[in-house]
């Protein structure tokens, strides 16, 4: 049930027309503890029109942003249910530095739970969303710039794979 669910949101999303709307739910839910990355739509978007760089960077910024500030909502509210687990470095870790751990909020695997903690330590709201922006912003401008300098005969070749495995 959940798998048909994800292939059909994934499908809707890949529509063409949607372009700047799919971008920032993509992010938004990339941004939560859903395994889903963002990055793929981002530069889908920017490689069929250029011109949509930073509109795009900007929209997956803000959606990823949204959804880091969700993580840290949930954290917020779950500190009770989870109060034995205070004691674990990564708690120590955000207290000494405090918000600006946020700039690692773009790191694939940590990212979103450091947002999810914040929000637990009840961090400063408004400096954590200022950073987790940065951070967010600098890995969207980074990989997508570096993915635009591969040549396309390459993204042809995957496509191609992709094709032959599903099929």
């Amino acid at each position: 049930m959940i798998e048909t669910a994800v292939l059909w949101l994934l499908k809707v999303l890949a529509a063409p027309t949607v372009g700047l709307t799919s971008v920032f739910l993509i992010a938004f839910v990339s941004a939560t503890l859903v395994p889903l990355g963002s990055e793929p739509a981002v530069f889908a978007v920017i490689k069929a029109n250029p011109a949509m760089f930073w509109p795009a960077i900007l929209v997956a910024t803000v959606g990823n942003t949204l959804g880091g500030v969700l993580n840290y909502g949930i954290g917020y509210r779950a500190k009770i249910a989870f109060a034995k687990e205070r004691q674990s470095r990564w708690f120590g870790w955000l207290r000494r530095f405090g918000a600006k751990t946020m700039l690692l909020s773009w790191v694939p695997g940590i990212g979103d739970p450091l947002c999810t903690l914040a929000g637990w330590l009840h961090l400063p709201f408004w400096p954590s969303v200022l950073y987790m922006a940065i951070g967010k912003f600098a890995r969207y401008v980074t990989m997508t710039a570096a993915l635009l300098y591969i040549p396309d005969g390459f993204w042809k070749r995957v496509g191609d794979l992709i094709t032959q495995v599903t099929g």
